[in-house]
């Protein structure tokens, strides 16, 4: 059976965005392994600093749902962390049942030693891309990171 264009598009773009999640994970074990940790606590971290970076509050158990662990194995990968210097919880100045984690200084500091150089070259390629065509792109990834998501949601 002879495959459409749009068929041969689809192919491409989805095996475009599957090298990107492999490379981001690769990306996220290399941090990682130069702070001294395991893949998931990597993982754990470069949420929690991504939500830093968004200016968003992450709780044990959204921290859970965003690294697919229980909430125990979530609570001890915190203290891990916690333990080594990396991150901190804070409890919620208008509801104190609410306890919320945050990156330390040094790992965000170590975070922009790390990436900054990356998204230099991002960067980069980037610009050569008129603004409407990103426009577009920003779009595209919305939406398919949305649709995964609620996909996602659904296998649990």
């Amino acid at each position: 059976m002879a495959v459409s264009g749009f068929d041969a598009q689809r192919d491409r773009l989805l095996e475009g965005l599957h090298g990107h999640a492999l490379a981001y994970s690769e990306l996220g074990r290399q941090f990682g392994a130069a702070l001294g940790l395991h893949v998931t606590e990597a993982n754990a971290l470069i949420e929690i600093l991504g939500a830093q970076d968004r200016g968003l509050a992450l709780t044990q158990s959204a921290l859970a749902q965003r690294v697919g662990l229980t909430a125990g194995a979530t609570s001890s990968l915190i203290s891990r962390l916690e333990a080594a210097g990396h991150i901190r919880r804070v409890r919620d100045t208008t509801d104190r049942r609410v306890v919320t984690v945050h990156a330390n200084a040094s790992v965000d500091a170590r975070l922009h030693e790390f990436f900054d150089p990356l998204v230099e070259r991002l960067s980069a390629v980037l610009s050569r891309y008129p603004p409407d065509l990103l426009a577009e792109c920003d779009r595209l990834l919305t939406e398919v990171g949305a649709t995964m998501n609620d996909y996602s949601r659904e296998q649990r």
